[in-house]
C-alpha cells in the first residue's frame, strides 16, 4: 500500500487519480484551494484520508500547504496536478504579483518539490503544449512580453517538465517523472476535447504506485503509460539550472541539496 499526495484533487483529473488510488487500496490525501473546496474533494473521494488547504497562487500559502502535508508523515508520492490556464485574456497578478498561470503551473510544484520531505516518487503533470514553451525562459513574469495566455500555459508546461528532470538529475534516489495525459474533457480541457478521459489519470496512478520495472525509471515523460519524445530543450542542464534559480530568486525557497 502507498501513500500519495496529490494537488489540486478537488475535481477533474486529480480527483479521479484519487479514486483510482483509493480503489486500489491506496491511502490517499488530497488538496483544495480553500475550506469550501476541501469539503467538496471529501465528498467526491470517499475514503480520502484527509484533506490539506491552501492557495497555489501564493507563495505563503504553497508554504503552508507544505507544512501541512509534512505534520502528516511520510509519503511514498506526490503527484503535483494542480494547474489552471490556458485561455487568459489578460494577465491576472497574484499577491506576488505573479501571472497567476506561472505562480500555480510553475512556482507551486517548485516550492513543494523543496518544502515537502521527499517521497520516493514525483510525478508532474506537464501537456503536449510544452512543446510550444518558450525554452529562453525570458521574461517568466510576462513584465515586458505582451500577456499571451495560451503561450502561458504552454511556457508553464514546459517548466514542469523541466523541474521534473531536473529533480531527477539533482536527487537520483527519487523516481521524478513527468507526463501529458492527454487534451480531454475536463473543465480545463473543455467538452471538445478529442482524447480519452478514462486513460487521462491512469499514468500518474501508475507512476505512483506501479512496481514495473516500465514505471520504476526517472528522468522520463510518458503518454498513456509509454515513453513519449519531449521538447529537447528540457534535458538542457544550462536550462534546467537557469529555470531553478529564477524559482529560488522568485520564491526565496532554495533547492535542497
Amino acid at each position: 500500500m502507498a501513500r500519495i499526495f496529490i494537488t489540486g484533487s478537488a475535481d477533474g483529473l486529480g480527483q479521479m487519480a484519487a479514486r483510482l488510488l483509493i480503489k486500489d487500496g491506496h491511502e490517499v490525501v488530497l488538496h483544495a484551494r480553500n475550506e469550501k473546496r476541501a469539503q467538496d474533494a471529501l465528498a467526491g473521494v470517499p475514503g480520502a484520508q484527509q484533506v490539506v488547504t491552501g492557495d497555489l497562487s501564493s507563495i505563503a500559502e504553497t508554504r503552508q500547504v507544505a507544512e501541512q502535508v509534512n505534520k502528516l508523515g511520510s509519503f511514498s508520492a506526490v503527484i503535483h496536478n494542480a494547474g489552471i490556464g490556458y485561455q487568459e485574456p489578460r494577465r491576472v497578478a497574484t499577491l506576488d504579483d505573479l501571472p497567476q498561470v506561472f505562480a500555480v503551473n510553475s512556482l507551486a510544484p517548485y516550492i513543494l518539490t523543496c518544502l515537502i520531505n521527499r517521497p520516493q516518487r514525483l510525478i508532474y503533470l506537464s501537456s503536449g503544449l510544452h512543446r510550444e514553451g518558450d525554452p529562453s525562459l525570458k521574461d517568466l513574469t510576462w513584465n515586458n512580453r505582451p500577456w499571451n495566455g495560451y503561450r502561458a500555459y504552454a511556457d508553464s508546461k514546459l517548466h514542469d517538465l523541466i523541474l521534473a528532470l531536473a529533480v531527477a538529475r539533482k536527487w537520483p534516489q527519487v523516481f521524478s517523472n513527468a507526463l501529458e495525459p492527454g487534451w480531454v474533457a475536463t473543465k480545463m480541457g473543455g467538452a471538445g476535447a478529442p482524447d480519452s478521459l478514462a486513460e487521462a489519470p491512469k499514468t500518474q496512478v501508475w507512476l505512483a504506485t506501479s512496481n514495473s520495472p516500465d514505471a520504476l525509471v526517472t528522468g522520463q515523460y510518458f503518454y498513456h503509460q509509454k515513453l513519449r519524445a519531449f521538447h529537447a530543450a528540457a534535458a538542457d542542464i544550462d536550462i534546467q539550472e537557469q529555470f531553478l534559480a529564477e524559482c529560488v530568486r522568485l520564491s526565496s525557497v532554495a533547492f535542497p541539496a
